[in-house]
C-alpha cells in the first residue's frame, strides 16, 4: 500500500470516511490523476504538477488547490485560512459535502492545471 492511502486509512473516523468518499470522487472526476505522498500528505497531480491535496488537520479535512488563485466557481464555499496562494474545501462531516460543488471545484481546477500555460 502507498503511504497516501495508508495516510488515509490510518484517520479516526468521522476523518478517514470523509477522506476516502473525497478520494473516491477526485479518482472519478479526473481520471488521469496521480495519488502521491508529498510534504507528509496526500497530493495528487496531474501531468506531474500539483492538483490538490487531502489534510486532516485538528477537527477537519481539508481538500486543498495548489492554483486556487485561478479558480472561478463556488469561490464563496471555500477558505484560505490565513493561506495566500491557496484554497480549500473544509469538512467536518460526510454530510457537509456538496457533491454538485465538489465536482464543479475539481473540475474548474482540473481546466486550470491542464492550459497549457502551467506546462
Amino acid at each position: 500500500m502507498n503511504p497516501a492511502e495508508t495516510y488515509i486509512l490510518d484517520k479516526p473516523e468521522p476523518f478517514r470516511s470523509i477522506l476516502l468518499h473525497l478520494q473516491s470522487v477526485i479518482e472519478r472526476t479526473a481520471p488521469d490523476v496521480v495519488l502521491k505522498y508529498k510534504y507528509k500528505i496526500p497530493f495528487y497531480y496531474v501531468d506531474g504538477r500539483p492538483y490538490c491535496y487531502l489534510n486532516q488537520s485538528k477537527d477537519y479535512v481539508d481538500l486543498g488547490f495548489w492554483n486556487a488563485a485561478h479558480l472561478t466557481i463556488n469561490l464563496e464555499h471555500m477558505t484560505t485560512a490565513g493561506r495566500k496562494m491557496m484554497k480549500s474545501l473544509r469538512y467536518r462531516s460526510l454530510d457537509e459535502i456538496d457533491d454538485t460543488i465538489l465536482i464543479e471545484v475539481l473540475q474548474d481546477a482540473y481546466s486550470v492545471r491542464k492550459k497549457k500555460f502551467w506546462k
